[in-house]
């Protein structure tokens, strides 16, 4: 362990050694603290996009939409596999979104038995205002870190997931 200041995973750990002073603890330290760090970082976001009155789920679909490019157009089928989500909680979303007036469902010009699910203009501004109050949290968190810091940790957490989805 560091000299920097003690987390909750710290006290596991000790807690581990005492138990079970055999055990390699290496990875439950690193992915107890990916673990809290996604679930706090989460819920930041979720507080950073109730005012625009979407979740973290909806945002996802607005942001991928708005990340397509003009015209902000998807199918359902293209959302569900970016998002890896079921078509069923697709459709929720859908629903949900297309009620506020934030997006709209209409039948794909190019094959009749398909939809498209376009951006309004009112979700174009809501994930235009929402994405920026997400990424000021996280810049924020971030800041703890000097930028030297932050890049080595993206690129060491590149290599990490890289890894995990080979296994």
């Amino acid at each position: 362990m560091s000299a920097q200041r003690k987390d909750a995973v710290d006290a596991i750990i000790e807690q581990w050694a005492r138990a079970r002073p055999d055990l390699d603890t290496r990875a439950m330290e690193v992915f107890g603290r990916i673990h809290r760090l996604s679930r706090t970082m989460g819920d930041l976001a979720e507080k950073a996009y109730a005012p625009y009155g979407i979740s973290r789920g909806e945002f996802d679909v607005l942001a991928t939409l708005r990340r397509a490019g003009e015209p902000y157009t998807l199918s359902p089928r293209q959302l569900s596999a970016t998002l890896m989500l079921t078509t069923g909680g697709m459709t929720g979303r859908l629903d949900k979104l297309e009620r506020a007036g934030l997006l709209r469902r209409a039948p794909d010009p190019h094959d009749r038995r398909a939809l498209q699910v376009t951006l309004t203009e009112k979700g174009l501004d809501v994930i235009d205002q929402a994405v920026g109050a997400g990424l000021s949290v996280q810049t924020e968190a971030l800041s703890t870190l000097t930028e030297e810091q932050a890049d080595q940790l993206a690129d060491l957490l590149r290599e990490l997931l890289a890894g995990a989805q080979e296994a």
